[in-house]
């Protein structure tokens, strides 16, 4: 008897891309096992441990049988603690408990911001390279991404310039990540509240991404919650996983007005139910706790910066620009990839495979203008660093010699 074929998959789920951050991983990962040593500029999560006073609240948690479901929008101890937490960070307005959901990780409140609202044929400007969620999210909602290229010569900054070839009448949102991944560059205040105002005066929503907010080494850090009328169409979006090195706890939060955060959480319900009840009383510790150890952490990196960008200047073919945040550089290898006849992730391939020094190649910060860069993470020791440095280095002569 003929039978039909199976069903096949969706259109917008067959368009989802993968995240070259974890293939990378798992790519690593398998030379790992058959004995070469690794040393990962790769995936971007930080190498000092989550503060023993956060895992010793969510061990209490366990212990107390803190294990069942609970509200969907979160547990009301940690609402509180973000709203004031966001309030003194940011400088907002009086966050309210009721203007936060909490979520499994930032990825969610990602999906949330761009599928709740973005519909066939709405535009959402999107800076270029960028991390890969927002692109996908945006397609997956039937809309269509519209990427703003980040330049080098700017410091990888978005102005408000930048938008007006952009904005048409069929621009639903705009994507704002600052300090930003995969380029560490961070928005001016000017910049910040130019584009709010664009955005406001054409009444087009803003989701701006500000997981990386503590990492910022030059001048102050603005949030879009400093715009007074931020309830009335801003989406803000943060988590755990950097500031409290929180990463595979999935703890993520989003700050936005009161019938939005009721819509978010009907979707919550009809996801994930609630998020992960003892992780939450951990997020509470964290942010209840103390954040001194931060500087010192801010302290590290920054010097783990100035290394990187030091020495990745000194080698002949590379060019690039001081992170402002975040703990990523992007340089430039161009010169480099004209040479061997590489491209980017052919680039990265045989680098890693060659020498165990895993990079990102730009071009999966999902467009055309990381094309020809690199992301290289700095979130690992100085003496790592050094040494990745080094076989980076030494690599580079050996290779596209299978294409010359």
């Amino acid at each position: 008897m003929k039978r039909n074929p199976a069903p096949s998959f969706s259109k917008p789920v067959l368009e989802l891309k993968t995240a070259k951050t974890f293939e990378y991983f798992d790519k690593a990962a398998a030379l790992a096992k058959k004995g070469m040593k690794i040393i990962s500029f790769g995936i971007g999560q930080p190498d000092f441990p989550t503060p023993k006073h956060i895992v010793d609240a969510a061990i209490k948690a366990l212990q107390e049988g803190f294990t069942n479901y609970v509200s969907p929008p979160g547990i009301p101890e940690l609402r509180e603690e973000i709203a004031n937490h966001v309030s003194t960070f940011t400088g907002a307005e009086d966050v309210k408990p009721e203007e936060t959901l909490v979520l499994p990780g930032a990825k969610p409140a990602i999906f949330f911001a761009i599928a709740s609202y973005v519909e066939p044929g709405d535009e959402v400007i999107i800076p270029d390279p960028t991390f890969y969620p927002y692109d996908n999210v945006a397609r997956y909602a039937g809309g269509k991404p519209i990427f703003i290229p980040l330049r080098e010569e700017n410091d990888f900054r978005l102005a408000p310039e930048d938008f007006q070839d952009a904005i048409t009448d069929r621009t639903k949102m705009i994507v704002l990540n600052s300090p930003q991944n995969p380029t560490g560059g961070v928005l001016f205040r000017s910049d910040v509240h130019g584009i709010l105002e664009l955005a406001k005066d054409k009444g087009i929503l803003v989701a701006s991404d500000e997981i990386y907010d503590h990492y910022a080494y030059e001048g102050e850090f603005t949030s879009v919650l400093t715009d007074p009328d931020w309830r009335d169409f801003v989406i803000y979006i943060n988590g755990f996983s950097k500031t409290y090195s929180m990463t595979g706890w999935r703890l993520g939060y989003m700050v936005t007005e009161k019938e939005a955060i009721r819509r978010f959480t009907t979707f919550a319900e009809n996801t994930f139910s609630c998020t992960t009840s003892f992780v939450q009383r951990a997020g509470v510790a964290a942010l209840k706790g103390p954040q001194d150890f931060f500087n010192t952490v801010l302290e590290e990196y920054r010097k783990r910066r100035d290394l990187m960008y030091n020495e990745l200047n000194a080698i002949p073919g590379i060019r690039a620009r001081k992170p402002a945040g975040a703990f990523y550089i992007f340089p430039n290898i161009k010169e480099i990839l004209e040479e061997t006849k590489l491209t980017t992730e052919e680039f990265a391939v045989e680098l890693m495979n060659k020498t165990g020094v895993v990079t990102l190649p730009g071009s999966a910060f999902p467009h055309e203008a990381g094309e020809g860069y690199l992301r290289l993470s700095y979130a690992l020791p100085i003496k790592d660093l050094q040494e990745g440095l080094e076989k980076l280095k030494a690599g580079i002569s050996n290779l596209g010699n299978s294409k010359n």
